[in-house]
């Protein structure tokens, strides 16, 4: 079960669109992407919810997949809410069917094919959420120390304006290598503190930071409903130790990066 179809086009059926796995469900469902009825695809316990889908991706202009993307998160955080736990499912996750073999078939027999390890999972996962956390350094306040750069900033003072700005180039070069230095020098330590907050760490894919931001660690934390807390403390002591931190926060939602989901049916 990934996102997008097999390749049975000719015999190929109704699919189901999968948003997470859970045990149990509420029983108002509500709607979902574009207001699709949502339906339970339940084996042993275990309950995907779904939509009935015509196995195609979605895909469109970027305001409409935005849109879309968050419908998909508040079906999951909705979920989330009502049983504890929950294992989701990222955008466009589709359960192609064909005349031989159909979606709900497909999807209940890999239900049932995964249950003790799905179960425990939801079990190492019930009270938990997942916070996010960016961390990075502001170069032009974290080089305005270094003796280098003051030099280079003195002598733009005296220079034409030619010159002025090469070294203008030449200064934000050496701002970024002096940052990229700290950076490198910050990320083990700051790793270790957040994973000390969390019972579980995983990197995560960087956002773009603004500009003049170096990146030094992109990570999601697993932490109990009453740990976000201490996770806040540990980043205000981080920003009063390092001014030139620029930290962003975000959370607790459904432990997206911890679902641990390896289906293998498409």
């Amino acid at each position: 079960m990934t996102a997008g179809t097999d390749s049975a086009t000719a015999t190929s059926t109704e699919g189901l669109y999968v948003y997470a796995v859970a045990r149990g469900a509420p029983d108002e469902l509500g709607a979902g992407i574009d207001g699709a009825p949502l339906e339970r695809v339940t084996v042993q316990g275990l309950t995907a919810v779904v939509h009935r889908h015509d196995a195609t991706p979605y895909s469109g202009p970027d305001d409409d997949v935005r849109r879309w993307v968050v419908e998909h998160s508040d079906v999951v955080d909705r979920l989330w809410q009502a049983a504890g736990a929950v294992l989701p499912m990222s955008f466009n996750v589709i359960v192609a069917g064909t005349t031989a073999d159909p979606a709900r078939d497909r999807l209940e027999a890999w239900l049932g094919e995964h249950a003790e390890r799905l179960d425990a999972r939801l079990a190492q996962l019930a009270g938990r959420g997942e916070l996010q956390v960016e961390i990075g350094i502001d170069q032009h306040e974290a080089a305005a120390g270094d003796a280098r750069v003051g030099a280079l900033r003195d002598e733009l003072e005296s220079r034409p304006p030619g010159v002025r700005r090469l070294l203008t180039k030449r200064v934000e070069q050496l701002e970024r290598e002096v940052t990229d230095a700290l950076a490198d020098e910050l990320y083990p330590a700051l790793r270790r503190r957040l994973a000390a907050t969390a019972e579980e760490v995983t990197e995560t894919r960087r956002a773009h930071p603004p500009a003049g931001v170096v990146p030094v660690l992109a990570v999601a934390l697993l932490v109990p409903s009453d740990g976000v807390e201490r996770v806040g403390v540990e980043l205000a002591r981080v920003r009063d130790e390092e001014p030139a931190a620029r930290i962003r926060f975000v959370g607790p939602w459904p432990p997206y990066s911890f679902a641990d989901l390896a289906p293998t049916t498409t």
